[in-house]
C-alpha cells in the first residue's frame, strides 16, 4: 500500500499559520511583511527548497557511506529562481553540494547525486517537473586534526 502523508496548516494571525505534520512535527509559515505578514517564519515556497535540500542530501550523504567515504561535513545549499507572473513556481533551481573530508573521490560524489536526482529524491523529481533542476559539487579536503601531546 502507498504511504500517506498528512499536513495542516492552522491561521494563527495576520497570515502567520502554525503548520503540522502527521509526525507530529511543527513550523511557522509566514509572509514578507510587505505581503501583509510578520516575517515571522518560513515563507511556504522556502519550504518546497529546504524540502529538496533535506531530501536530496539525506540521499548523497546514505550512499557516500555505504561508499565508505571519510566525510567530516556537507552542506546542500539550493537557490531558486521563480517567475515573475503568478502562480510565481521556481523556474530554476540550482543545488550544490558541498563535501568536507579526507581523500573524498569526486567520482562516488557525482554517482551519488546523480543516484538521487535519477532514483531516490521524490522532492526533485516533483519539482524537476516545473524547474530546470541542476546540481553542482565542491570537494574540500578536511584539514588534519593535530594530535594532542601527552603531558604537555
Amino acid at each position: 500500500m502507498a504511504e500517506q502523508m498528512t499536513a495542516q496548516a492552522t491561521l494563527e494571525a495576520g497570515m502567520r499559520f502554525q503548520a503540522e505534520a502527521g509526525s507530529g512535527h511543527q513550523v511557522i509559515l509566514d509572509a514578507a511583511e510587505h505581503a501583509g505578514g510578520e516575517d515571522a517564519g518560513f515563507r511556504p515556497m522556502e519550504m518546497l527548497l529546504v524540502g529538496l535540500a533535506g531530501c536530496t542530501g539525506m540521499d548523497v550523504i546514505s550512499i557516500l557511506r555505504k561508499k565508505r567515504q571519510d566525510v567530516t561535513g556537507y552542506a546542500v545549499r539550493v537557490l531558486g529562481t521563480r517567475a515573475e507572473t503568478n502562480p510565481m513556481v521556481f523556474e530554476v533551481i540550482t543545488v550544490e553540494h558541498v563535501v568536507t573530508g579526507h581523500h573524498i573521490q569526486a567520482e562516488a560524489v557525482a554517482r551519488a547525486i546523480e543516484l538521487s536526482e535519477t532514483r531516490y529524491c521524490g522532492a526533485g523529481a516533483m519539482l524537476g517537473k516545473t524547474a530546470h533542476l541542476t546540481h553542482t559539487y565542491r570537494i574540500i579536503e578536511a584539514a588534519d586534526t593535530p594530535t594532542a601531546k601527552v603531558g604537555a
